[in-house]
C-alpha cells in the first residue's frame, strides 16, 4: 500500500473524495478555528488557568452495549474525539437511550450538531464576558464567570471536532492546528488589553462609563428593533402576507417614501420637544405595529404558513409595517447618530463614534444573517420577538437616557452628573458650566 493510506473496513477501497482546498473550506475552517480565540482570551485576561483531569467510573455495560448494539458505534462515530459512548453511558445514559432509537435519516443534518454547539459556545461567552463588564458584586462575576466556562467548554469539544471532520484530509493536521493558533493570539491580545488597561487611569474609565455604555446600547439596541431586516426583506415579508411580487415591490416603496417623511418630522421637532419624547413615543408606536402585525399573521397564516391572508389584513399589515416605520423614522433611525455625535466628551469624541458605527454595523450584519432563519422558525412570533427588545429599549430609555436637547457640548458632562444613575460615575462640573444647563435636564 502506498505510504498515506489507510484501510477501509470491509475491503472496499477508499473513495477520492477530491478533498482539495478552496476558499469556502478555508474561511469555514478559520471561523471554526477561532473558537480557539475565545480560549486562550479567557485564559490572558483571568491570568491562572487550572486544569483538574476528568476520571470515568462505574460505567454502565448495559448502556454501552445498547450503543454499540444499535449500529451507531460504527466508522463514524468510533475512535478519536468522536467516541463520547462511555462518557454518555456514565453521566447521560438517558441521551445515550435516544441516541440509540432515534431514527437516522441521512439527508436532513443532526439538530444537535457540533455548529449548534460552537453557536451555544460563542452565546454562552458573549453572554458571560457581558455580565463580567456590568459586574457590581462578586456575585455577578461568579455567574459571569460560570457562563464564560460554559462557552470555552463548548467550543473546546466542539471546534476541534469539526475542524476534523471538515478540512480535507491532506490538510487536516494544519487546520486543526489552527485551533492552537488562535488560542494563542486570544492570550496575546489578553495580555496587551491587560497591559493597555492598566496604563490607563482607573479614574478615566469611570468617568467615561456612561459614554461606552451609550455608545455601544444605543446602535445595538436601534437593530434589535428589526427594522433594519424589515428594510431589506420588506418584499419577502410582503409576499409573505398575501402580497404578489410586483405588490410587494411597490410595498416596499412605499415603505421608503413613509421613513423619509417622519425623518422630516423628526428634524422639526428634535430640538423642540427633545430626544426623549422622540424616543419614547415611537418606542410605544413600534410595540403597538409589531404586536398588531403578529397578531394577524398568527391568526391568518397559522403556524404552518399554508393559509392564504385575506385582502384586508394584507393591506393592514401593509398599513402597521408603515406606521412601524413612520415611528422609527421619527425616534431611533435619525437619534441613534444624534446621540452618539454629542454626548462624548471632546477627548474621546472620535473614539466614541468610532465604537458606535462599529457596533451598528456588526449587528447590521448579524441581523441581517439570521432574519429569514428566525422568520421560517418563529413564524409569526418573529415580530413579538422585536416588540420585546423594544419595549426594552424603551424602559432602557426612560431609565438611563438623559435629556440633552439644546445642552452646549462643553457643558454635557453636567447633563450626566445630575443624572440619578449615573452621577455616581461621574464628577461633578464646575458651577459655571453647571449654570448653563436649562432646567429641563433633570431626570
Amino acid at each position: 500500500m502506498a505510504g498515506g493510506g489507510f484501510p477501509v473496513a470491509g475491503g472496499a477501497p477508499p473513495g477520492d473524495y477530491a478533498g482539495g482546498i478552496t476558499f469556502s473550506v478555508v474561511v469555514t475552517c478559520l471561523m471554526a478555528a477561532s473558537g480557539g480565540l475565545i480560549f486562550g482570551y479567557d485564559i490572558g485576561i483571568s491570568g491562572t488557568y487550572v486544569r483538574r483531569p476528568l476520571h470515568l467510573h462505574a460505567l454502565q455495560k448495559n448502556d454501552i452495549n445498547l450503543f454499540t448494539q444499535s449500529g451507531l458505534a460504527d466508522d463514524r462515530w468510533s475512535g478519536g474525539v468522536t467516541a463520547m459512548e462511555s462518557f454518555l453511558a456514565a453521566f447521560f445514559p438517558g441521551v445515550l437511550r435516544r441516541m440509540a432509537a432515534a431514527r437516522r435519516d441521512e439527508y436532513c443534518p443532526r439538530a444537535d450538531g457540533v455548529h449548534v454547539v460552537m453557536l451555544a459556545g460563542g452565546a454562552l461567552f458573549f453572554a458571560g464576558a457581558a455580565v463580567n463588564a456590568a459586574a457590581v458584586n462578586i456575585a455577578m462575576l461568579i455567574v459571569g464567570r460560570m457562563l464564560l466556562g460554559f462557552g470555552i467548554g463548548f467550543t473546546n469539544q466542539a471546534a476541534p471536532v469539526y475542524l476534523a471532520e471538515t478540512a480535507p484530509a491532506k490538510w487536516r493536521g494544519a487546520f486543526t492546528t489552527g485551533f492552537q493558533l488562535f488560542l494563542g493570539i486570544g492570550n496575546l491580545t489578553a495580555n496587551l488589553t491587560n497591559y493597555g488597561a492598566a496604563r490607563i487611569p482607573r479614574i478615566l474609565w469611570r468617568q467615561h462609563r456612561p459614554h461606552l455604555v451609550m455608545a455601544v446600547a444605543v446602535p445595538l439596541l436601534q437593530q434589535l428593533t428589526g427594522v433594519i431586516v424589515i428594510a431589506f426583506f420588506s418584499p419577502v415579508l410582503f409576499q409573505t402576507a398575501g402580497f404578489g411580487s410586483n405588490a410587494s415591490l411597490m410595498g416596499a416603496v412605499i415603505l421608503g417614501a413613509v421613513n423619509l417623511g417622519s425623518t422630516l418630522v423628526s428634524i422639526a421637532t428634535v430640538d423642540r420637544y427633545g430626544r426623549r419624547v422622540l424616543f419614547l413615543t415611537g418606542g410605544l408606536v413600534m410595540i403597538a405595529c409589531q404586536v398588531a402585525v403578529a397578531w394577524i399573521m398568527g391568526s391568518q397564516i397559522g403556524r404552518d404558513g399554508e393559509s392564504a391572508m385575506a385582502r384586508r389584513y394584507s393591506v393592514a399589515v401593509l398599513a402597521l409595517t408603515c406606521v412601524f416605520s413612520a415611528a422609527f423614522g421619527w425616534s431611533w433611525g435619525p437619534l441613534t447618530w444624534v446621540i452618539p455625535g454629542e454626548i462624548f466628551p471632546v477627548e474621546i469624541r472620535s473614539a466614541g463614534q468610532g465604537i458606535s458605527v462599529a457596533v451598528n454595523l456588526g449587528a447590521t450584519f448579524v441581523l441581517t444573517q439570521t432574519f429569514l432563519a428566525m422568520l421560517c422558525s418563529f413564524k409569526y412570533a418573529t415580530f413579538l420577538y422585536y416588540a420585546a427588545w423594544v419595549a426594552v429599549m424603551t424602559a432602557f430609555v426612560w431609565a438611563f437616557l438623559p435629556e440633552t436637547k439644546g445642552v452646549p457640548l462643553e457643558a454635557m458632562g453636567a447633563v450626566w452628573a445630575r443624572h440619578w444613575y449615573w452621577r455616581r460615575f461621574v464628577q461633578p462640573p464646575p458651577a459655571a458650566k453647571d449654570a448653563m444647563l436649562p432646567e429641563v435636564l433633570v431626570n
